[in-house]
């Protein structure tokens, strides 16, 4: 049997193709092992050269603190700052139980002399203490008067979010915030109260939150009409499970978020539910907006930024990620590239502590020139570069290049940033969330969902204690003027309640 010779230049070929497969698998590998094992953060620090930190026109920036140290008998520890952060603060009028351990009343005789003991005073130990919440009953007691007309006359109840509902307002806002703020599902919340010997089924709760939620839709509405007109959106999504009926199993809808305002960190957030992830929700909520718009790279963005209805801000994180991600490249161009980045970055972060005018001149004279020396360079890696055409370094510098019409857009407008961070963030309640209470019922409790952790998460922001906003706009709300509803949103209830507390000279 003659054997097969195969062409020289078809071996070399055969072998050159299985490198660049064993290099990818490798890539592959490297991956994964991070995802398991490695950190998770994006932070790149190229200690080769140290000097490229020092940017021109700027002090040099102390990357690490300085401690101060104190001597204590033969070694040193670090010196204690007097900044409050390791001090107990505790509010006024604090109820205060006293317990009285007194000596024995034999013990209250001198035994030398007979006489008594003289008390000069008491050693007090003072220890923050708790027991676990209390519940009332909450009576409404409206006298009854005989009418020889009208026949019983009595005072009006007052308004109630919920008509015939057996659950207070504060009730119902301790239930809301403890699921969507502290993450407790309602089966927990059951069981936490039923130690207290108060049964209520989790049907039963579910059922309030599902009525609160619909019941807060208007203020839900106005919130959303002041996060377009801020004109600088911050938008991303994440899958949120939601139970199908009659099967007993769950697929997979989504939890949009919009974050917006003109702040470096905008407190209103609005939580959007979705039963898919298709184009035309975005397009639907973002209808007729034409201001700024930060995401990364989802096509629903993308394709409204095309078609100039918006300016769209990518995500130079994304882009970060990319290339961290990208270890079979070329190491020397892919240090290089995270270098410029890590300088956009540091330069962002001192422009954020400038005026409107003076961060603009700093992303004009100092950005942009970065933002352009990359383009290049990457333009002609792409064209002129030995890439491995699956590789993450190919696939990085593809991300790049797609996104080159829109990388400058934020240094265009004040307000915009250099990231998406600030909806990333808002996304992680919504994360943690899934992980307790695992899914939504149905599309309405998928709504009410949203609209709860619109306002929960937008109080969190503003520093306002949830529960309390939530008490007091549940018993206002339906006596309200429809029209001035902006009224009872997270930051002028904030505004109106220190306007109360200041004292008139």
């Amino acid at each position: 049997m003659k054997a097969t010779t195969i062409p020289l230049q078809q071996h070399e070929r055969e072998v050159s193709s299985l490198k660049e497969e064993i290099t990818f698998l490798k890539e592959q590998i490297e991956w994964f092992k991070r995802q398991v094992f490695g950190q998770k953060t994006d932070k790149f620090v190229d200690l080769k050269n140290e000097q490229q930190l020092q940017l021109e026109g700027f002090d040099k920036l102390v990357l690490t603190p300085v401690e101060e140290k104190q001597a204590v008998g033969a070694h040193e520890r670090k010196k204690r700052r007097p900044n409050g952060q390791d001090k107990i603060t505790l509010p006024a009028g604090l109820p205060i139980e006293r317990k009285f351990i007194d000596i024995p009343e034999a013990s209250k005789i001198c035994p030398e002399t007979g006489e008594p003991l003289v008390k000069i005073g008491e050693e007090i130990t003072s220890k923050l203490a708790h027991k676990p919440g209390s519940y009332f009953i909450k009576q409404i007691v409206r006298p009854k008067y005989a009418h020889r007309e009208d026949g019983v006359v009595t005072a009006e109840l007052p308004e109630s979010l919920l008509k015939r509902c057996s659950a207070d307002e504060s009730l119902l806002a301790d239930i809301i915030v403890k699921k969507f703020c502290d993450h407790l599902p309602l089966y927990r919340q059951s069981e936490m109260m039923a130690r207290e010997g108060i049964k209520i089924s989790r049907q039963i709760l579910s059922e309030w939150v599902l009525r609160v939620g619909i019941a807060l839709k208007p203020l839900y509405k106005v919130m959303l009409e002041q996060i377009l007109q801020s004109n600088n959106l911050f938008y991303d999504e994440t899958p949120i499970d939601m139970l199908s009926p009659g099967k007993g199993k769950t697929h997979q809808a989504y939890m949009w978020v919009l974050v917006g305002g003109k702040a470096a960190d905008p407190p209103y957030r609005i939580y959007d539910f979705c039963t898919n992830r298709c184009h035309y929700n975005a397009a639907e909520l973002l209808k007729g907006y034409h201001g700024v718009l930060h995401s990364d790279k989802y096509g629903a963005y993308e394709s409204l930024a095309n078609k100039k209805q918006l300016i769209w801000c990518p995500c130079w994180s994304h882009i970060r990620r990319k290339f961290i991600e990208a270890e079979s490249g070329d190491p020397s161009f892919r240090a290089w590239v995270l270098r410029q980045i890590r300088y956009l970055f540091m330069l962002e972060k001192i422009a954020w502590t400038r005026s409107e005018e003076e961060r603009l001149r700093i992303r004009q004279e100092k950005e942009i020139p970065i933002i352009d020396r990359l383009i290049k360079a990457i333009k002609d890696k792409m064209v002129n570069g030995k890439i491995l055409p699956k590789s993450k370094f190919k696939e990085a510098l593809g991300y790049f290049c797609s996104l080159i019409p829109h990388l400058k857009n934020y240094t265009e407008h004040a307000w915009a940033r250099l990231d998406n961070n600030v909806a990333e963030r808002a996304v992680r309640p919504v994360a943690i969330g899934r992980k307790n209470w695992l899914f939504v019922g149905n599309e309405d409790g998928g709504e009410a969902a949203g609209i709860l952790l619109s306002l929960v998460q937008s109080c969190r922001a503003i520093g306002v204690n949830p529960r309390e906003y939530l008490e007091d706009v549940m018993r206002r709300l339906m006596a309200h003027s429809a029209q001035k509803l902006q009224e009872l949103l997270p930051d002028q209830w904030l505004k109106e309640r220190q306007k109360e507390s200041t004292p008139i000279i």
